[in-house]
């Protein structure tokens, strides 16, 4: 198949092939993935064939193959026939084009941003919507709104710049997540909190939390991380002081929340044995440390996962929808111009690179200081 033109495209691209190639990951072991490449059937009334032209790859994709079972995320697009049980598509953030449309107000060329599989094409049960358009698949009717969600470029209120979708791609999602998360803490005054406690405080979307938490100033911010990381995180800005996984007998032993986006179970225990019944709220974000066994807590709350797509209907009612999208474009567009000082973009183009590039956020080589954005289409 043919590339895309790259992020910022005109939607003018090179035909496409019959055939579409899709890279699932193995349910049992979430490190191995295979590639597979099947032939493209007539496109259905009501359907949208999107061509997927570039996604991003963080920890937090990993998240949702852990939590694929429980959160339904394998179910976002099934991988059908014999080998549903054992291979999976996990849902990625990025760009697509229309490369066919069987609805009348969705037209050929134009871009969506929103979740995809990681392939090189998509067919999706299209409903028009002010902003782009609904995935009313079947096997989508169950999952929150945000997720079923696409929106065109030229009718979105997030976009800034073509040169900025890739930081769009690995930020928004993420970004939002933590911004809804220090809502969430705000709301609830803190839980009479001196500090928050942020585990693996390199990680994007603790970034996210950091930076929203550190600008409304109403907490110290203390991030956790591992020893070769301390020097990135302290250099970010936005966490008042930065220990090691291995320094929690430093912690302060005042009123503190706890924001896990690591899920690395032994630090989660060590920090409620330190701070017992000190601690408002336990907060559970992600797993980025996703070989790490469940926390066992003997003192203080029981961490509690946190759910940002129910948070947003939270602050919609909360804030109205105009309240909330002014705060949300205003906040990620400070985020996204930001991040110019601290990520730099890496591009993996091509179904084999695409692999590559799976296996090895998996294994958690990828520095923090990179962002990772894939294709499945070669490289010009």
């Amino acid at each position: 198949m043919n590339g895309s033109k790259g992020c910022g495209g005109t939607g003018q691209t090179d035909p496409m092939s019959d055939t579409r190639t899709e890279l699932h990951v193995d349910r049992r072991s979430f490190g191995e993935t295979r590639l597979v490449t099947s032939p493209l059937a007539p496109l259905a009334p009501g359907h949208v064939r999107m061509e997927i032209e570039r996604y991003a790859l963080t920890a937090n994709n990993i998240t949702y193959a852990q939590f694929g079972d429980m959160l339904a995320y394998w179910d976002f697009y099934p991988v059908f026939g014999d080998d549903r049980p054992a291979w999976g598509n996990v849902p990625c953030m990025g760009w697509a084009r229309v490369a066919e449309s069987n609805v009348d107000t969705i037209a050929p060329g134009e871009r969506y941003y929103g979740w995809w599989p990681m392939a090189t094409s998509v067919d999706i049960a299209a409903t028009p919507t002010g902003e782009g358009f609904r995935d009313d698949g079947d096997h989508r009717a169950p999952h929150a709104p945000a997720y079923r969600a696409f929106q065109r470029t030229d009718r979105d209120p997030m976009y800034t710049t073509a040169d900025d979708e890739p930081r769009h791609s690995l930020l928004r999602g993420l970004f939002l997540t933590g911004f809804l998360a220090e809502a969430f803490f705000d709301s609830n005054e803190q839980f009479g909190a001196d500090q928050t406690l942020v585990l693996s405080a390199s990680s994007k979307t603790a970034i996210a939390y950091a930076d929203c938490a550190h600008r409304r100033g109403a907490v110290k911010v203390v991030g956790l991380t591992s020893a070769g990381n301390v020097d990135f995180v302290r250099g970010l800005g936005c966490y008042d002081d930065v220990l090691t996984y291995d320094d929690t007998d430093q912690v302060a032993l005042v009123p503190s929340t706890i924001v896990d986006m690591a899920g690395a179970g032994a630090v989660v225990a060590a920090l409620h044995e330190r701070l017992g019944d000190r601690i408002g709220h336990s907060m559970v974000v992600g797993k980025s440390h996703h070989d790490a066994p469940p926390a066992t807590v003997t003192a203080g709350p029981t961490p509690a996962m946190f759910f940002a797509p129910g948070e947003i209907q939270t602050r919609l009612k909360e804030w109205g929808p105009d309240g909330y999208r002014s705060r949300v474009v205003d906040a990620l567009g400070a985020f996204i111009a930001g991040s110019r000082e601290w990520l730099h973009i890496e591009e993996h183009l091509g179904a084999d690179a695409a692999a590559g590039a799976w296996a090895a956020v998996f294994a958690g080589s990828v520095s923090p200081d990179a962002g990772t954005i894939v294709s499945l289409h070669p490289g010009d």
